[in-house]
């Protein structure tokens, strides 16, 4: 003989079932907007190319050497201005100054707290041609706003082109 609180359960189990799948729906929903979609990098206008695995490579190597030093670093420091490895990055001192005055701007206007970021990463990068790519970085950092908590991240495109023998930041508008 079956117990009365048997024919319950079994008319409850659909609504528990429903009801599942709706906290699994939201809980997706929180995650994909705690981690934020990663924006797609918009495609050149004459297309992208493809290059020689080696030249990907070592250019990969150099950009993630200079994107790497900027991580947990002040932007709005003399330390940071005056290192001179970020500044290898850069064919004249003046390209190098225009870049820095851009981002630590960029850094401002995105809230980061200290215009410190504690993360930053290349997503992406393509070859217009065989001398001149563009890399999509990624900076996050905490908000600095009052009563603000939580991150701020801000996404770039900067140029590098290949010229005497080296990958160079170009700064400017793309």
């Amino acid at each position: 003989m079956r117990s009365p609180r048997s024919g319950a359960l079994r008319r409850l189990r659909p609504e528990i079932a429903r009801l599942g799948s709706c906290v699994c729906a939201v809980a997706l929903a929180i995650a994909a907007g705690c981690f934020g979609a990663r924006q797609p990098m918009p495609a050149p206008e004459g297309g992208s190319v493809a290059v020689a695995s080696d030249v990907a490579l070592s250019f990969q190597k150099r950009v993630d050497g200079f994107y790497l030093r900027l991580a947990h670093r002040r932007f709005n420091t003399l330390e940071t201005y005056s290192d001179f490895i970020l500044r290898d990055h850069f064919k004249a001192p003046d390209l190098f100054f225009d870049y820095y005055a851009d981002l630590a701007q960029a850094l401002t206007d995105a809230h980061i707290d200290k215009s410190r970021p504690f993360l930053v990463r290349v997503e992406a990068f393509l070859f217009e041609d065989a001398e001149v790519a563009r890399v999509l970085v990624r900076f996050e950092g905490w908000d600095g706003r009052p009563l603000r908590p939580g991150r701020e991240v801000l996404s770039r495109i900067d140029r590098w082109e290949w010229a005497d023998g080296t990958w160079w930041i170009r700064p400017g508008k793309l």
